[in-house]
């Protein structure tokens, strides 16, 4: 029997093993500062963009507001007024009204002094409307909380307006007037947790945002051309800050200040109920400079409802209750034989929209209501 003879393995081919040139070491992730992050956490609560600037594109709501249009009033003041009155349109702000400067302001001037905390902090706020929509638009570009109280007198597209803007309401006893209003928002800050009075009557912050951006405003529309300046008083800060600023540029325009009939403090009247909503607080607010005012007119509630619905008609322009005030002052004063040819500027403080349910639309509401319809068959 025979033995098989083994067989020798063959010996492996060795693969020649390519030689790895040198490459440099990946130098580790480095992580990005602290700095860094909470800069871009803080943006994102303030409601910031991280997106590529483009030159007509704006960062935020907040630069939206202010440089408003002045137009030239043509048809109302009439043959008798001998002025040429133009009115300044802060009803094309963002959220429709001049106190949209007024909002802004507070809040910056807060966050600059530390009292407020994007995505943290609450604002509270007595308003008569329009500084307390500024505020919810504005707290809700930013991450805040809004409380404000109001008297139930004002009308239903504020609360409509305030609740849009996710604020929450309080409604005070319309007897009690602002000054209810202002009590009860002192009472809700000091029972809830970092939240901050914006004080609208007291902060300086509202006269000093009219001072920096209204009256340079006004002055470059006009070219310095300004004889009068027409305003309401409700805070008194439009006022106090333009009038401040046209003092500075050593303008000798006349300041004329605007107030309710029915509740004239600053002509040394009594405080009484009214239906002109922003302005007539009842009392002197502590902001309003009464040594830069030359003049206060009192118009009653009915002559500024009559110009109200006068101005959407006669010059296109859809003004509340306190613009139609306004416009009746301005063209007063316009109308005295010694202002032929002088020019008046006045504020136009609101868009009319919000004081459809009022009484100055009362007629036009009760027509639109009773409409009639058209047959099917007038529309085959």
């Amino acid at each position: 029997m025979g033995c098989s003879q083994s067989k020798e393995p063959k010996p492996k081919e060795q693969k020649s093993k390519k030689v790895k040139e040198d490459k440099p070491e990946k130098e580790p992730k480095k992580d990005k500062p602290e700095t860094d992050k909470s800069a871009k956490k803080a943006e994102k609560a303030e409601g910031k963009t991280n997106f590529e600037p483009l030159s007509g594109v704006k960062d935020s709501v907040f630069d939206c507001i202010g440089d408003t249009p002045i137009v030239w009033l043509n048809r109302v003041p009439g043959e008798e007024c001998g002025a040429k009155i133009a009115v300044k349109l802060e009803s094309e702000n963002p959220a429709n009204s001049v106190k949209d400067r007024l909002g802004l302001a507070i809040i910056k001037d807060a966050e600059e002094k530390g009292l407020l905390t994007p995505g943290k902090s609450t604002i509270v706020e007595a308003t008569s409307g329009n500084t307390g929509i500024a505020l919810s638009m504005c707290g809700a570009a930013r991450g805040y909380r809004v409380i404000l109280t109001m008297p139930e007198s004002m009308s239903i597209e504020r609360r409509c307006m305030l609740r849009a803007y996710g604020a929450e309401l309080v409604l005070t006893p319309a007897a009690k007037g602002m000054k209810g209003a202002i009590n009860k928002a002192a009472k809700i800050v000091a029972e809830t947790e970092g939240a901050i009075n914006a004080k609208q009557f007291e902060t300086p912050a509202n006269a000093k945002i009219h001072e920096e951006t209204t009256g340079p405003e006004i002055w470059k529309a006009t070219e310095g051309n300004i004889d009068f300046f027409v305003a309401g008083v409700g805070t008194g800060g439009t006022i106090t800050g333009v009038s401040r600023f046209l003092k500075a540029k050593g303008s000798n325009c006349t300041i004329v200040g605007v107030e309710p009939a029915e509740s004239a403090v600053l002509s040394g009247g009594a405080p009484g109920p009214h239906k002109i909503q922003g302005i007539g607080a009842g009392f002197k607010p502590d902001i309003l400079e009464m040594d830069l005012v030359s003049e206060v007119v009192a118009i009653p509630q009915a002559d500024a409802m009559e110009m109200g619905v006068r101005m959407p008609k006669e010059e296109g322009l859809m003004v509340g209750i306190s613009s139609g005030a306004i416009v009746q002052a301005a063209i007063q004063v316009g109308s005295r034989p010694e202002n032929k040819g002088k020019t008046i500027v006045a504020m136009i403080p609101s868009f009319g929209e919000r004081y459809l349910s009022t009484a100055m639309f009362a007629d036009l509401k009760s027509t639109c209501e009773q409409l009639p319809v058209c047959s099917e068959e007038e529309c085959s």
